[in-house]
């Protein structure tokens, strides 16, 4: 079997004895997956798994080959994760300084850190902000800031949960289009299902179970008849 790509295995997963995720079984290979699934369906907890922030009660996840139970560590260099609400990730006091703060962790000399936080900074608009206190940006401008965060360490896999929600149009606009245009595999957890414009694979969660895994047209047709 190969260890490519990221793989569930009979994993199910509750919170308070409360089940959230109930006999999962998939093999991500595809460059572009959207998860869909009304609030509650475990959506969220799925996508958390693949870079461990949840780690399963039974079954397995692996990432190449990782287990995200036994090696977070390693699958987190392996898979960045942006959230809703991108003030949960921001843990520095200016962007520039944001942004170097994985590097710096991940032990790079002095020159490497500020030549690729230089480069982060230009790939996603933010030299002029390099300076401005991170929280004090807009919604926009914090949740490209995430991203840049997040891309400066070379993930192989970017998981986002709900990137808009908080974004007006134009902003939504501009965060889908960067999220499309990376080289990176890349898996959207929304309920704006225009996001998954060109997507190759939709999976869609309903009461902790897979309910359909297809192509984007037809899995969200079966979506939409849920909610119906």
């Amino acid at each position: 079997m190969t260890t490519a790509g990221i793989r569930f295995e009979g994993v199910s997963h509750g919170f308070d004895e409360n089940p959230v995720l109930r006999g999962i079984d998939l093999h991500l290979t595809e460059r572009r997956i959207g998860i869909v699934g009304a609030n509650g369906s475990g959506k969220s907890t799925l996508a958390r798994m693949i870079n461990g922030l949840v780690t399963p009660e039974r079954g397995t996840v692996t990432v190449n080959g990782l287990d995200v139970k036994r090696q977070a560590k390693l699958v987190r260099r392996e898979v960045g994760f942006i959230f809703t609400n991108p003030d949960n990730q921001i843990v520095m006091p200016t962007v520039q300084e944001d942004v170097a703060f994985t590097l710096r962790r991940r032990g790079l000399d002095a020159a490497e850190i500020a030549a690729r936080t230089a480069e982060a900074l230009d790939r996603f608009g933010l030299t002029a902000l390099a300076d401005r206190p991170a929280h004090r940006l807009s919604g926009g401008q914090k949740q490209l800031l995430a991203l840049a965060a997040v891309l400066v360490a070379g993930p192989s896999i970017v998981v986002a949960d709900e990137p808009t929600t908080l974004l007006d149009a134009r902003n939504t606009r501009l965060i889908t289009g960067l999220l499309v245009s990376l080289t990176q595999q890349v898996i959207v957890v929304t309920h704006d299902l225009e996001v998954l414009d060109g997507f190759d694979r939709v999976i869609v969660i309903d009461e902790g179970r897979v309910v359909a895994d297809d192509l984007p047209p037809v899995a969200l047709a079966a979506y939409l008849s849920l909610l119906a």
